[in-house]
């Protein structure tokens, strides 16, 4: 995978997608997910074109990637879903199933969650 700059992030933070924005800053942007998996499903990216979690801790400043990190904690207080718990999850590469090549951190909460994998296939 390499990265697309026509993928559907880089077109809204272009300004040619809409997004129900949640957050901004400098460095990323937090919206929330079309096609959510829990009440509250939240998607952060960097502003930076990078592919995925690899890409982008090899790659990015440091204030970049403080700025991913700062903004998750951010979102889940904002959004209510801190103070009972929340998951954070990112999918890097072909095997990790991600699915578009720019990195975004899936912000999940406001239910029970359940486990984060089931057991392995034999």
């Amino acid at each position: 995978m390499s990265y697309d700059p026509n993928n559907v992030f880089a077109r809204i933070l272009r300004g040619e997608l809409p997004c129900n924005k949640v957050y901004e800053d400098e460095h990323v942007l937090a919206f929330h997910d079309i096609r959510p998996l829990a009440p509250v499903h939240v998607l952060v990216i960097p502003k930076g074109a990078y592919e995925s979690m690899d890409d982008f801790t090899a790659g990015a400043s440091e204030a970049e990637i403080a700025a991913l990190f700062r903004a998750v904690g951010k979102v889940a207080r904002d959004l209510g879903v801190a103070g009972d718990g929340y998951r954070f999850l990112t999918n890097c590469g072909v095997n990790g199933n991600q699915e578009v090549p720019h990195l975004h951190v899936h912000v999940f909460g406001g239910r029970p969650l359940g486990r984060m994998l089931g057991k392995a296939p034999d």
